[in-house]
């Protein structure tokens, strides 16, 4: 059986997919601040745009017009999109008050205005981002994977691929990401570190369902008008730069006890 999948925008990390994500799959992008989650996602939903999918961004750490000025400054014009009716930019942010707006943080109003912004464009292949998921449940933490599996269930019956965004800091005793990879279909990371005074930035294809993905590190950069570029492979092993052991035990325990704790009443 021939997997469908779609194109991330981005060649090589395509060619590290087996071709891309499989159509219907909820892909975790995770990482800390900084590392190319949101730019990821532009290419997805750019790539999305010229093969004709239906798209969907819900933006909640940027404004609707941050959105749009960086996807230009990569070569993208989602201003047309949105004007031709190719592509719906939530915002729940900074939003006005127009139709495309979340006023409250809730994953009942994400879903109900994705499943609206869905009927809006039409029948047909879809492509969704929600950066970031974890936003949702930032005050709530140990809702993290009922919030997660809501969203993926529901949305599920509409032709959606989904990548949902989540970022974590080193210096947390918590990681909020965690719900959306308990229940992601693939997973792809982000990294960065400072070498010999430089930034530099790094990611990882660690799950991915029906794909024999690539299993190596790759440092990428971030280039005005192009975007997201791999750079190639590293020669780190992947513990050298997992994060501290510390920090990995201090996530373990939080995860521990969720799974063991019953939630704490909203009364």
């Amino acid at each position: 059986m021939t997997v469908e999948r779609l194109s991330t925008g981005v060649p090589t990390l395509d060619k590290m997919l087996a071709g891309g994500i499989p159509r219907g799959f909820s892909v975790a992008v995770t990482g800390e601040p900084g590392t190319g989650k949101t730019i990821l996602c532009i290419h997805f939903i750019a790539q999305g745009i010229v093969d004709g999918d239906k798209c969907i961004y819900v933006t909640t750490e940027e404004s609707r017009e941050s959105i749009i000025t960086q996807a230009s400054q990569f070569g993208f014009d989602f201003s047309s999109a949105i004007k031709n009716g190719k592509l719906i930019l939530i915002d729940a942010l900074m939003g006005t008050e127009d139709q495309w707006t979340i006023k409250t943080l809730s994953v009942e109003e994400l879903v109900n205005k994705v499943i609206d912004a869905k009927k809006a464009l039409g029948y047909g292949r879809a492509r969704l981002v929600i950066d970031s998921l974890s936003a949702f449940w930032l005050d709530k933490p140990a809702m993290a994977r009922r919030h997660s599996y809501f969203v993926k269930k529901v949305l599920a019956k509409w032709d959606f691929t989904i990548l949902a965004t989540s970022q974590y800091a080193i210096t947390t005793s918590e990681a909020f990401g965690w719900g959306v990879e308990h229940i992601a279909d693939g997973i792809i990371r982000f990294r960065r570190f400072v070498r010999n005074g430089v930034l530099r930035r790094y990611v990882l294809v660690e799950k991915m369902r029906q794909t024999p993905h690539n299993l190596q590190m790759h440092e990428i950069a971030i280039e005005h008008g192009k975007g997201l570029v791999i750079l190639g492979p590293v020669e780190e092993r992947r513990e050298d730069i997992a994060l501290p052991k510390k920090v990995m035990e201090r996530i373990q325990k939080a995860m521990e006890r969720r799974d063991v704790e019953p939630p704490k009443s909203s009364n």
